[in-house]
């Protein structure tokens, strides 16, 4: 039995999910610890309290928006960098702990803590995570937007954390790799065993799921496509006719997503890649600013699974053409390298078998100096 510290991300379902997937595919042969940012502690600590999984929470690194609802990249780098200046009291804290269990191997789903403790501490760690396909896919085929995007976020991307003797980048579509990827392995989407083996059926209602607050506009946009609509993500409220609204509850939201017909939700790579794998449709709606969800939305297209519409447009003909749609997407899915996790699990096993030490050492300037930069994005990227 080999010991695995876990640093995982905060923002979304999308880190969550990925942890579970793999902690419960880890757990009965290793020891596992967890540390974890925000809503992925919100998710992973009440699941594992009383369990031999041990969470522990770190401060979060939250996005900021503006007040039209558009992601901020300005407010979140000025605000998030107070974070930084804590990052070596933070990393001083987990060497502690690691010096008392003295971990074989370190895992980082975007978290950067854990990685700098690791490189201090010469602890092989993995990068297992859906961000670092920014650093790694060719992305040649994106809008220039996209990829101005996805260049600029590069250097950011290195500097959170580096080091890593391999990344496992999770996703539901496979570009090819940049010729100057190396130790990178493409993996699909990291699927808990209740979406693995969801008894997959047609009952002809439609789930949305969607993050933050939503207009009467768009709410009446789901109201009135013709169908029954299960709203997740905007927690409990009062029905508006057909649209219902229901709380986080990681069962009974597969069970709803496996016996619907299609998936609206905003172009989170982890659950669009959950609902693709149980042959849903989607109809992608990024975030209003969110170019990764919008790089996503393009590949969701691309690869013929679903259609992607602006939320902040959205009307109820959209959705009815989405769905009138959804017999011709359902046969265009293909499932068969969406499930990432036995592939995820076979590189862990292989860096335990054979560890390898990590061959450099990032400094928290670098990761402040990226988020300063970040804040004075040009104009036409924001």
């Amino acid at each position: 039995m080999a010991t695995i510290f876990y640093g995982v991300a905060g923002e979304g379902r999308g880190h969550a999910a990925r942890a579970f997937a793999l902690v419960e595919a880890l757990k009965d042969e290793h020891e596992m610890l967890l540390y974890a940012q925000g809503h992925a502690y919100e998710m992973l600590a009440p699941v594992y309290l009383g369990t031999d999984v041990q969470v522990y929470r770190l401060p979060d690194v939250a996005f900021r928006y503006d007040g039209d609802g558009k992601l901020s990249y300005l407010r979140t780098g000025l605000g998030n960098a107070h974070y930084i200046w804590r990052l070596p009291q933070l990393v001083r804290m987990v060497l502690r702990h690691m010096d008392r269990k003295k971990p074989d191997l370190v895992l980082s789903d975007f978290e950067p803590v854990l990685p700098r403790a690791a490189n201090e501490a010469g602890i092989p760690f993995l990068s297992v995570d859906h961000q670092h396909f920014l650093l790694h896919y060719d992305l040649a085929g994106l809008h220039p937007k996209l990829r101005n995007y996805a260049n600029f976020m590069a250097p950011f991307i290195t500097a959170w954390y580096q080091g890593q003797v391999e990344s496992v980048v999770s996703s539901f579509y496979f570009p090819p790799l940049k010729p100057s990827a190396e130790r990178v392995t493409q993996i699909g989407v990291l699927l808990r065993e209740e979406v693995r083996h969801a008894e997959v059926r047609d009952d002809g209602h439609v789930v949305a799921y969607v993050r933050r607050d939503a207009d009467d506009a768009f709410l009446d946009a789901l109201r009135d496509c013709g169908r029954p609509v299960k709203a997740y993500g905007l927690g409990e409220r009062a029905a508006r006719g057909s649209l219902t609204f229901h709380p986080i509850h990681p069962v009974a939201f597969i069970e709803d997503l496996a016996s619907a017909t299609a998936l609206v939700t905003t172009a989170g790579n982890q659950l669009v890649g959950e609902s693709l794998y149980l042959g849903k449709p989607v109809l992608a709606l990024p975030e209003v600013g969110n170019f990764e969800q919008e790089i996503n939305a393009h590949f969701l297209v691309q690869g013929g699974g679903g259609q992607k519409a602006a939320m902040e447009r959205l009307t109820s003909l959209d959705v009815q053409r989405f769905l009138d749609a959804v017999p011709a997407l359902r046969q265009r899915i293909d499932t068969q390298r969406i499930d990432g996790l036995p592939a995820a699990v076979e590189r862990i096993e292989a860096h335990l078998r054979e560890p390898v030490r990590p061959s450099s050492v990032n400094e928290p300037a670098k990761v402040y100096a990226a988020l300063l930069q970040a804040a004075v994005r040009p104009s036409y990227l924001v």
